[in-house]
């Protein structure tokens, strides 16, 4: 159960990832290229709410301290997906103008108004989030890839094993084979002494009996 949430969570850790970096790329952008981002944007977070609705249904099926403990995740990944869908709203609407970082140090004479400022420094929390996020999301994919490669090594082994023993059991086989048909030939063998001799034995009583009426017959 653990495991199918985890991987959820991967799931959802590369996919808010992804919508960080392209609520960035909105700001910057216009025409086509933004309502393409805006479309991917509505798509993802559609699968960020279904992957969240999917965790929680795993949850339910928890309990004890183990339960609590990943609802408290959930409700933070859900926390999460509403504060970017509020990011993703802002981003859309029209503005004036763009602050670029590149030229903040051209601005020393100039006059910068308030709200120049707090852009700034949204689009910087924005971009230090959003890298942040893409190493959290890239590192669990290595993991993954590790925890794959892990998996496909013990299959692979198994495998192995499995191919051994089915071996030995096919040589068994052959061998109670062998060992039946030699005991056949033993019972068969026995059968015919038995009957040999019963044969002999009762060839011996008609001779006998044959020896005793002459020797009667000759008296007489």
């Amino acid at each position: 159960m653990a495991t199918l949430i985890d991987n959820y969570e991967q799931q959802y850790a590369v996919l808010t990832a992804d919508i960080t970096a392209k609520i960035g790329r909105i700001n910057v952008v216009s025409g086509g290229e933004k309502r393409a981002f805006v479309q991917d944007v509505d798509r993802q977070l559609e699968e960020a709410q279904e992957l969240l609705e999917q965790m929680e249904l795993e949850v339910r099926g928890t309990g004890g301290t183990q339960r609590d403990r990943l609802r408290s995740r959930v409700e933070s990944h859900r926390a999460e997906l509403k504060r970017l869908t509020q990011e993703f709203k802002l981003s859309r609407k029209p503005k004036e103008e763009i602050v670029d970082l590149n030229v903040l140090d051209e601005w020393d004479n100039e006059v910068v108004t308030e709200d120049q400022k707090s852009r700034l420094l949204d689009t910087s929390e924005r971009i230090d989030r959003t890298g942040r996020t893409l190493q959290n999301g890239y590192r669990m994919i290595l993991e993954t890839e590790d925890i794959g490669a892990q998996v496909l090594k013990d299959l692979s082994e198994q495998r192995e094993t499995i191919q051994r023993g089915r071996s030995r059991l096919r040589e068994t086989d052959a061998e109670i084979g062998r060992g039946s048909r030699i005991l056949s030939g033993m019972i068969f063998r026995a059968l015919q002494q038995r009957f040999i001799l019963a044969a002999v034995f009762l060839v011996l009583i008609i001779v006998a009996c044959f020896v005793i009426y002459f020797s009667f017959t000759s008296r007489s």
